[in-house]
């Protein structure tokens, strides 16, 4: 089986060398840039001997990660992205996914976060990444537009079914980026009850965050 290789682009150093032991340690080949013009180089440059794929921050100084995808497309390079941030951006989470990210990772994630976004982008590469097995105790991850469609969209539809109807209405607001203040003052309610209603959907629905929960929505309606 060819090398599987993974792409880092992002501005923080600490953070791609962090990655970087963590990947290689995983069995993977690492290339990391912390400049976006220097990583589209070289990206258009590579020969695509092998499955690979590329962690892409959103926010950089100078060009986003978005930019960034569009570029690559612009170039012909298909890689499967997942898109990382420091920050739980939902109105970014929802342009990433619907550029074709395979997810939307928020900084710090934990490895079986990351693992399972592997297992997505080689899937979609056309090859296992044969990570290592997520610990057991990590809850299983929500369902993605990489999994077997029939079963991962039957599981989502009986997840959003078990939503009342203002778990419903508050889910819509919280994936749109409005705050629970705002949500409150549209609906008439207080903002405790925003919450109260925020976290039963949230755990309804099996989202450990709001960046989750836009990965799940904008995949099953994209």
């Amino acid at each position: 089986m060819s090398q599987r290789t993974v792409y880092i682009l992002d501005d923080n150093a600490e953070f791609r060398e962090s990655a970087r032991f963590w990947l290689a340690g995983a069995g993977f080949e690492v290339q990391a840039w912390g400049d976006p013009r220097e990583a589209l180089d070289a990206l258009a440059a590579r020969r695509a001997d092998g499955p690979a794929c590329l962690l892409l921050d959103v926010r950089m100084p100078g060009m986003s990660g978005l930019d960034v995808h569009d570029a690559l497309h612009a170039r012909g390079q298909a890689l499967p992205v997942i898109y990382m941030s420091g920050h739980a951006d939902v109105p970014l989470a929802v342009q990433a996914m619907r550029k074709g990210a395979v997810s939307f990772l928020e900084k710090p994630f934990d490895d079986a976060a990351l693992e399972a976004a592997l297992d997505s982008a080689f899937a979609r590469a056309g090859t296992p990444a044969a990570t290592p097995a997520p610990v057991a105790s990590v809850p299983a991850a929500a369902p993605t537009a990489a999994d077997d469609g029939g079963e991962a969209a039957a599981e989502f539809e009986r997840r959003e079914q078990s939503l009342a109807p203002r778990e419903r209405e508050v889910l819509a607001f919280v994936v749109e980026g409005v705050y629970n203040k705002v949500i409150a003052d549209r609906l008439g309610l207080s903002v405790k009850t925003v919450e109260l209603y925020r976290a039963r959907g949230m755990g309804k629905m099996k989202a450990r965050s709001v960046a989750e929960l836009t990965r799940m929505m904008v995949s099953r309606r994209a």
